[in-house]
C-alpha cells in the first residue's frame, strides 16, 4: 500500500471459472495474480489492434462495480477495510443471480443481466453505502475526471455525495469487456465476443458470489484482488 494507493469492491468471478476465463482473456489480464494472460487468438482483428481495444478496462480487471475506485481516508488503514469487508461478504445470505449476456453499453461491449434484478440493485447500494466512511475526500482532479457534461442532476449530485454518479437509481450492473469502440464497428466485434462467450458459457444464472476487495498501488498500476468473498488470495 501506497500514499497513491485506490481501493474498490467489485464482483470478480471466482478465478477457476469458465466466466472469469472468459473475461480475463477478452481484457489479457488476470486480476487474481497480477500477471498478463494470453488474449483472444482467433479472432479477426490482430494482437495490437485488440490490446488497443481493451486497454482501458484492462486497468480494473475482469469485475463488475458495486464499490467504486476510492482512496482510504486518513483516519482509516487496510486492516480497518478488510474487517469490514469481511464482515460485509458475512452479512449476505442469499446472493442475487443474473441471466448473463453480451451487449452494448455506451458505446463498449459488456456483460450486463438479461433482466433488472432488485436484490442486486440491493446488493449494490447497500456496499456503496457500507464502504463510504472508508472514502477519502475527493480531489478536484477526481471529480473533474468522472464529471462531464452528459450527467443528470441526481448523477452529478451523486458524485458530491458518494464519489461516484452511477449508484442507486443509476446504477447498472456489467462486466466491461472493451473500451468505447467507433459506432461503424461495434455490431462487428459484439458478434465475436457473442460467439466466444457462447462457447464458453451454457446459457445458466450466474450468482453474484463473489465480492473482491481491490487494490491500485499507483496511477499507472493495476487492480489486484486483495480479498475474495471465496476465502484467501494467495
Amino acid at each position: 500500500m501506497t500514499a497513491e494507493s485506490r481501493f474498490a469492491v467489485y464482483f470478480v468471478p471466482a478465478a477457476d471459472t469458465a466466466l472469469y476465463r472468459f473475461g480475463s482473456a477478452a481484457l489479457g489480464y488476470d486480476c487474481y495474480t497480477g500477471g498478463d494472460v494470453a488474449q483472444f487468438s482467433d479472432i479477426a482483428m490482430n494482437a495490437a489492434e485488440w490490446a488497443a481495444l481493451t486497454r482501458e478496462p484492462r486497468t480494473y480487471g475482469f469485475h463488475a462495480t458495486l464499490k467504486a475506485p476510492f482512496r482510504l481516508h486518513p483516519g482509516y488503514d487496510q486492516a480497518d477495510l478488510v474487517a469490514k469487508f469481511s464482515a460485509f461478504v458475512a452479512s449476505i445470505h442469499r446472493p442475487p443471480v443474473i441471466v448473463p449476456e453480451v451487449e452494448i453499453l455506451d458505446g463498449f461491449v459488456a456483460i450486463v443481466p438479461k433482466q433488472p434484478d432488485p436484490d442486486l440493485d440491493a446488493l449494490a447500494g447497500a456496499c456503496v453505502r457500507a464502504f463510504d466512511h472508508f472514502r477519502a475526500p475527493m480531489q478536484a482532479e477526481e471529480r473533474a475526471r468522472r464529471s462531464h457534461p452528459e450527467l443528470s442532476h441526481r448523477q452529478t449530485e451523486n458524485i458530491d455525495r458518494w464519489g461516484y454518479p452511477y449508484v442507486f437509481e443509476d446504477f447498472r450492473f456489467h462486466m466491461t469487456l472493451t473500451g468505447r469502440i467507433q459506432s461503424d464497428r461495434r455490431d462487428w466485434i459484439l458478434s465475436i465476443l457473442r460467439e466466444r462467450f457462447s462457447r464458453c458459457h451454457d446459457g445458466r444464472p450466474v450468482p453474484i458470489d463473489g465480492i473482491a476487495l481491490l487494490r491500485q498501488d499507483s496511477a499507472d498500476a493495476r487492480f489486484r484482488v486483495i480479498c475474495h468473498s471465496s476465502g484467501p488470495i494467495s
